[in-house]
């Protein structure tokens, strides 16, 4: 009994002592799928960078601490939250219901919708035009999905937007359904964007914001009296504008 009691001791002084130490960290850790440009990308130096980037980073300088975002496959990015790989996710994740029953969500740092894709000249003139002979292409994991099929088409998943679009342009597929501002930047900057075109009116209008443990509610209540404080005095939308030319889309 007495070995008992002390082996139960020393585990709770463990248990106590790594919390403090995930507590006391001078590490924020956001993740992102380091494939959806201009949110999270891989540069020519290999480095990631992004809207989304530069928000953490705001962030973290706020709450005193050093960032590290780290990259993951976006269809496994909540289950690596909640087995504690990184603090939070602050990847351009719209709020869902869905993801509400896993996750918490702190206020919306930006917002945006979903937004059909199709080449130049497609038959295709709106989502009306969609039907179950169609190949839309979606990212794998993301709220898209979900909007494809309610327009009747077949859905072929993608492990990100670079490999939707470029799909959509090679023909293979007949429209590609993403985030509406990823969608303007890659008609910019892709190889041949200028043949894509955005597709009729938003889907549906989407809150993103940073999704967290439920168990991490303090980190929350800091998180978001940052966001608070970033939105007031035009921080976020100095970044909107770096990395949208121009563009604030962190307001509603």
């Amino acid at each position: 009994m007495k070995n008992f009691f002390v082996t139960t001791v020393l585990t709770i002084l463990i248990a106590l002592a790594g919390c403090g130490s995930n507590k006391d960290s001078n590490t924020l850790v956001f993740a992102g799928s380091g494939g959806y440009p201009p949110f999270n990308f891989i540069d020519e130096n290999n480095q990631v960078i992004g809207f989304d980037v530069d928000v953490g980073r705001e962030i973290a300088q706020r709450l005193g601490k050093e960032m590290k975002y780290t990259t993951t496959a976006w269809d496994g990015i909540i289950e690596g939250l909640r087995a504690g790989r990184y603090d939070a996710i602050l990847g351009s994740m719209a709020v869902t219901e869905r993801r509400k029953e896993v996750v918490d969500f702190s206020i919306p740092y930006y917002y945006s919708g979903a937004q059909l894709m199709t080449r130049q000249g497609s038959p295709i003139q709106s989502p009306d035009d969609i039907g179950e002979d169609h190949l839309v292409g979606v990212t794998t994991g993301t709220t898209f999905e979900q909007d494809a099929r309610e327009l009747g088409a077949e859905v072929r998943l993608y492990e990100d937007d670079n490999q939707t679009l470029i799909e959509l342009l090679n023909g293979r597929i007949d429209a590609v359904i993403t985030d509406r501002v990823v969608g303007l930047n890659a008609m910019k900057k892709m190889d041949k964007g200028d043949e894509l075109t955005l597709t009729g009116e938003l889907l549906r209008r989407e809150d993103c914001a940073i999704a967290l443990r439920p168990e991490s509610d303090r980190l929350q209540t800091r998180i978001d009296s940052v966001l608070t404080t970033m939105h007031q005095d035009g921080t976020l939308s100095e970044i909107s504008e770096k990395w949208f030319e121009g563009t604030d889309i962190t307001r509603s």
